[in-house]
C-alpha cells in the first residue's frame, strides 16, 4: 500500500509541475521573465543557389544533390538575322551540387564558353533568425576553374605555358537579410584571382561587390536583380560591370529561372572579371536556369 501511494503522490507532484510549465503567464514570456522558444532561422532568403549568375546565400537541404543546367543565348545586338541571339552562338553549362548537412555544399561544373571546368565549397556560416537575434545570414563560398581552350597564338606558341596558368580562383563573403515575406537583398565581397593575365600592365587579383535583390510576386514567382561592380581599374583590356534582371518560377522539385544579361560566362570568375558586352549597347542576351533537386 506505501509502494502504491508512493507512486501516485510522484505522479500528482509531476503532473502539477507539468501544468505550472503549461500556464506560464504570457506576460512573463513578453517581460523576458521565462524561457523563450528556441530561435528560429528565417527560410527562403532566395529560392535557389543562384540570383541569376551569382551566388545566394542558399544552400541545398540535408542530403540534397542539386542538378543545374545554365544557359546563355548570343547578343540581342546581334540583329533580326540572327533572331536578336537567339540563332547565334551559345554558352551552356551542366553543373552538380550537394550537401550532406545543409550547411555544407560542394560543386562541380563544366561550361562550353572556354571550355572550362570548374569546383567549389560553400559553407552556410550564419542563418538570420526570426527574432532578430541574428539579423543577417552569411555564406561563405571558394571556387576554382580551369580554362580547357587551346591556347595556340598565330607564332605557334600555346600562351598556357604551364598547367597553373589555365588556373583562376574566386573567394567570397555572401551577406544577405530577409526583410520581409516579399523582399530579399544582399551584398557579396568579391576577389577574383587569374594566375595568367591577358596584358603586362594587368592584375592578377580584382576586385568586386555584388549587389542583388528578390522581390516576391506570388507564392511560385519573384523578380531577381543582380549587379556586379568593380572596385578597382584591373585589366587594360575593355571590360563591363555584368548585370541582370530574371524572373524566378517554381514548378514542383524544379526552379525556372529566365532573365536578361549582358555576361556570356556564367561562372563567377568570368561574370565578374570577363564581361565583355554592356547593356548600353544592347550587348545584354537571354538566358535561363534550371534547378532540379533530388533527395539522397
Amino acid at each position: 500500500m506505501k509502494r502504491i501511494l508512493s507512486i501516485i503522490l510522484i505522479l500528482v507532484c509531476t503532473n502539477a509541475n507539468s501544468l505550472k510549465a503549461q500556464d506560464t503567464d504570457p506576460m512573463l514570456l513578453l517581460q523576458g521573465l521565462a524561457d523563450t522558444p528556441k530561435d528560429e532561422p528565417v527560410i527562403a532568403t532566395f529560392k535557389a543557389t543562384r540570383v541569376i549568375n551569382q551566388q545566394t546565400i542558399e544552400v541545398g537541404g540535408s542530403r540534397s544533390l542539386d542538378f543545374r543546367i545554365h544557359h546563355h543565348f548570343g547578343p540581342f545586338n546581334s540583329g533580326a538575322y540572327d533572331f536578336w541571339g537567339i540563332d547565334g552562338g551559345a554558352s551552356i553549362r551542366l553543373a552538380l551540387e550537394y550537401s550532406y548537412d545543409g550547411r555544407l555544399q560542394f560543386g562541380i561544373g563544366r561550361t562550353s564558353y572556354e571550355k572550362q571546368i570548374d569546383g567549389f565549397v560553400k559553407y552556410r556560416l550564419l542563418k538570420q533568425t526570426k527574432s532578430g537575434s541574428m539579423p543577417i545570414s552569411v555564406t561563405l563560398f571558394s571556387g576554382a576553374y580551369r580554362n580547357g581552350v587551346n591556347g595556340l597564338k598565330i607564332s605557334g606558341v600555346d600562351k598556357f605555358k604551364y598547367a597553373s596558368d589555365r588556373f583562376s580562383f574566386v573567394q567570397q563573403v555572401i551577406i544577405a537579410r530577409k526583410f520581409n515575406d516579399k523582399l530579399s537583398m544582399q551584398i557579396t565581397p568579391t576577389i577574383v584571382h587569374y594566375n595568367l593575365v591577358e596584358n603586362l600592365a594587368d592584375n592578377n587579383d580584382a576586385y568586386f561587390l555584388g549587389i542583388s535583390g528578390r522581390y516576391k510576386l506570388s507564392n511560385r514567382s519573384a523578380l531577381t536583380y543582380e549587379y556586379g561592380a568593380k572596385l578597382l581599374n584591373y585589366s587594360e583590356s575593355k571590360y563591363y560591370n555584368s548585370m541582370g534582371i530574371g524572373l524566378d518560377i517554381e514548378t514542383g522539385g524544379h526552379v525556372f529561372q529566365m532573365f536578361l544579361t549582358n555576361s556570356f560566362g556564367m561562372t563567377e570568375n568570368q561574370t565578374f572579371a570577363r564581361t565583355n558586352s554592356s547593356w548600353a549597347d544592347r550587348g545584354f542576351r537571354l538566358g535561363f536556369n534550371v534547378s532540379r533537386m533530388f533527395t539522397l
